[in-house]
């Protein structure tokens, strides 16, 4: 069993079924692209004329479209579920900042599946789904990976990075960057089966857009707009669809390189988002965007094309899920599934290879934090208890539990049963430690730290934040930890100091241990990132590089404790910002 957490998810067992595994000659390639806050409605497949997606619109016509596929409300859960095939809050995962992404480190995903099957695997973007050691991507089955493993990034232009761990700088904007790799890693494997997952981070914020992408938006105003306009921000929007528009570019690249690599038949490719759109902006009338429970914010785009094996242009109306994504891929490429924790997702093989093909009627279920939504073939319960009929009312205008109350019992009782075995692991999940000497480097960033005193984040979003505004002596930050090996760390400090603020003596502590401390004698002030390419205002996103500075071997002892930061002989108006500690396991 992989090291970490192993009780939590023994909790949340339920029964699944897989269809059986469909039996081919050659092992297919996998291609996953996955965008983040991309609607169901920001395609032109989708019926938005506000944009063009020629490339992705093009996997619709050449392969299948999943007419009712459904994610999470939210990043992290969505992804949590595409890489077990298991419901989020049975992974250890419960939201999006502070380590609530993190999923449980014995946890198979899919590209443990895959690399175990003989694939190459690669991973090229947003993981969001745990950052130390063993919760990294090359901790997950992925041999390549290159991105950022936090929840959202605060720069899209050249910023630092993570490749294989080793912390490196950008190339340009990131989504080009990370296509890129993709295509550097599918040329470097493309004599042998790879499973290759592209977790693209925009259209999130920030809004940073690439010139060439945004000048057709900037004057630009929609023909189709949110069903309540008044709530729908046109520079947003805007932005969002220029991002859009950057995704179907890169789209079209990997397809081309598949296809000069003569791989445009033997390769799966599958293109979905990870929940509803970011903002109030064109989404088919339906009800909700990120963060709701409802149809806007669960409703995917699902496409998935593989020549000659799946009919082009097919259309399948059964409900699907990120659940039944681990599931489907495997079967369809003859992969066996080793042992694991039982999946609440099924293949949808069948309908995707068969006419006609049996599909038991299923339940589907979403949960943000105590509310759960219900979505069945015809109808969606939502979490107030109305009910729906999203056949011929998407938008969920008009209740209609009163005139089915059978169904809107039965459904409630669902989800009343539902919520209460998630319960059970939502509370086997909060308050975990993070892992330090899982791996020889653990890396802490402030968005897993807690500020005391007078500190501060730079940003109201944890995920890509530092610390800032120390100004007192009794002022300290703190990271519950989890060491798995008794043992001395060479300690660094990723800072920065303003003139003037030099002289300070930082400490590094953790209870029953040893202390290290060293003072700040060298000035680092470098300015903020220029973020003259975002292109709405009030952005909450402030970045800039950040130097080391060593603190010393600080002996750590196996087990869980406090590890902390502080000050002492401050001298100027503040001691040094904090970016992240990183902990080196010496032999």
């Amino acid at each position: 069993m992989k090291p970490g957490i192993s009780t939590i998810a023994k909790v949340c067992i339920i029964n699944a079924v897989v269809v059986s595994s469909v039996s081919m000659a050659r092992q297919p390639n996998v291609v996953v692209i996955l965008t983040d806050d991309q609607g169901w409605g920001d395609l032109g497949v989708s019926g938005n004329t506000n944009l063009q997606t020629p490339n992705i619109d093009s996997l619709a016509h050449d392969g299948a479209t999943l007419e009712h596929f459904y994610v999470c409300h939210v990043c992290a859960p969505t992804r949590a579920e595409f890489l077990t095939g298991r419901y989020y809050p049975r992974t250890g995962v419960s939201g999006v900042s502070r380590g609530e992404g993190r999923l449980n480190a014995d946890e198979t995903t899919i590209s443990d599946q895959f690399s175990v099957a003989g694939y190459a695997t690669g991973a090229f973007g947003k993981w969001h789904n745990g950052t130390q050691p063993p919760l990294h991507p090359n901790d997950r089955g992925f041999d390549e990976y290159y991105g950022f493993t936090s929840g959202h990034w605060g720069h899209y232009f050249s910023p630092p990075l993570d490749h294989n761990r080793k912390r490196v700088r950008g190339n340009g904007f990131i989504v080009d960057d990370f296509t890129d790799h993709a295509i550097a890693f599918m040329n470097a494997n493309q004599n042998r089966p790879f499973f290759c997952y592209i977790p693209l981070n925009t259209p999130h914020s920030p809004m940073m857009v690439p010139d060439r992408f945004y000048e057709k938006f900037r004057d630009w105003h929609p023909g189709l707009r949110h069903r309540d306009p008044d709530r729908e921000d046109l520079m947003m929007t805007r932005a969002a669809l220029a991002l859009c528009e950057n995704i179907d570019w890169n789209v079209g690249r990997i397809l081309t390189t598949l296809k000069g690599l003569n791989l445009h038949d033997d390769t799966i490719v599958v293109y979905f988002s990870d929940n509803g759109p970011n903002s109030y902006r064109w989404n088919g009338g339906m009800k909700g965007r990120k963060g709701s429970i409802d149809e806007g914010g669960l409703r995917s785009p699902l496409f998935i094309r593989w020549p000659g094996r799946i009919s082009a242009g097919i259309t399948i109306s059964q409900i699907t899920g990120a659940i039944d994504l681990l599931p489907t891929l495997t079967d369809l490429a003859a992969v066996s599934l080793q042992k694991s924790y039982p999946l609440d997702g099924r293949s949808f093989g069948s309908l995707l290879l068969q006419r006609n093909a049996e599909w038991r009627p299923r339940s589907l279920f979403s949960i943000r934090r105590n509310q759960v939504s219900v979505r069945t073939q015809r109808f969606r319960l939502d979490a107030d208890g109305q009910l729906f009929d999203i056949f011929v009312d998407p938008g969920q205008r008009l209740n209609i539990a009163g005139r089915h109350a059978d169904i809107t019992a039965t459904l409630i009782e669902e989800a009343k049963q539902h919520a209460s075995a998630m319960k059970a692991c939502f509370e086997a999940s909060a308050d975990r430690p993070f892992h330090v000497g899982y791996g020889p480097s653990t890396t802490l960033p402030a968005r897993d730290g807690m500020g005391h005193g007078t500190i501060k984040r730079s940003s109201r979003a944890p995920n890509n934040s530092f610390f800032t505004n120390w100004t007192a002596s009794d002022d300290y930050i703190s990271w519950h930890i989890d060491v798995a090996r008794t043992g001395n760390y060479d300690a660094t400090v990723y800072y920065t100091c303003a003139a003037g603020n030099e002289g300070a003596t930082i400490r590094l502590s953790a209870a029953g241990a040893d202390s290290v401390r060293t003072k700040v004698t060298q000035v680092f002030n470098p300015p903020l990132y220029d973020k003259s390419k975002e292109r709405v205002s009030n952005s909450h996103y402030f970045v800039k590089d950040f130097a080391p500075l060593k603190l010393g071997a600080l002996m750590l002892h196996k087990g869980h404790g406090e590890l902390r930061l502080s000050a002492s002989d401050i001298v100027g108006a503040q001691v040094v910002d904090v970016h992240s500690i990183e902990l080196n396991l010496i032999n």
